[in-house]
C-alpha cells in the first residue's frame, strides 16, 4: 500500500513539474509576416534554394513547388529529382482568414495540415523566405535556380534575426535543371 502511494505521489509531482515547465519555459517571440500577398503573382513555379532538411526530401535534387490558384484554394505541386527520376506531391494550402494570404495551411494529407508563413517576399515576387511558428521548418525560394549571393545572405541573416537556427539551413541542388 506504502509503494501505490509513494509511486502515485512521484507520478503527481512528476506532471506537476513538467506542467510548470512548459508554463515558464521560454516562448519563441511571435513570428512576423509580410503585410500581404497577392496570391495571383505568387502562383507558379518556385524553386527551393535552401531549406531545413525535412526527413520526405531525402536525396532530392531540383527541387520545385508549383502553386496554382483554384476555387478556394491554392493547389500546391511539390516535385524534386530522387535516384534520376522525378517524384512529386499535390496538395491544397488556405490563406488563414486574416492574414491578407502570408499565413497559409498546407495539406498534403487529410486532415492534417501544416503552417506555411511568408515572412519575406520581394517586391517583384522574385524570392521568398517561408518559415512555421515554431521554427523547425524554413525555406528561401526564388523563381530562379539561383540567388545572386548578397540576396542569399540577406535573406539568412533575415530568417537569423527572427529566431531561426540558420545553422540548420542546406543549400539545394539545382544543377539538374536542364534535364527536367
Amino acid at each position: 500500500m506504502k509503494t501505490s502511494k509513494l509511486l502515485l505521489s512521484l507520478g503527481a509531482g512528476l506532471l506537476a513539474s513538467g506542467a510548470l515547465y512548459a508554463a515558464l519555459r521560454p516562448q519563441p517571440a511571435p513570428l512576423p509576416t509580410v503585410s500581404s500577398v497577392d496570391l495571383a503573382r505568387y502562383a507558379g513555379t518556385w524553386h527551393e534554394i535552401a531549406s531545413f532538411p525535412q526527413r520526405f526530401q531525402r536525396g532530392c535534387q531540383c527541387t520545385t513547388a508549383q502553386y496554382t490558384l483554384k476555387e478556394g484554394y491554392v493547389e500546391v505541386r511539390n516535385t524534386c529529382r530522387k535516384n534520376g527520376k522525378r517524384t512529386g506531391i499535390t496538395g491544397k494550402a488556405f490563406a488563414v482568414e486574416g492574414s491578407h494570404n502570408a499565413k497559409l495551411k498546407v495539406q498534403f494529407f487529410w486532415p492534417l495540415r501544416g503552417d506555411y508563413w511568408i515572412l519575406g517576399l520581394a517586391s517583384d515576387y522574385s524570392h521568398a523566405l517561408v518559415g512555421t511558428p515554431d521554427r523547425k521548418s524554413l525555406w528561401i525560394l526564388a523563381r530562379a535556380t539561383t540567388l545572386p549571393a548578397p540576396i542569399y545572405r540577406q535573406l539568412v541573416q533575415q530568417a537569423q534575426q527572427l529566431g531561426f537556427d540558420t545553422a540548420l539551413l542546406q543549400k539545394t541542388d539545382q544543377s539538374c535543371k536542364e534535364e527536367q
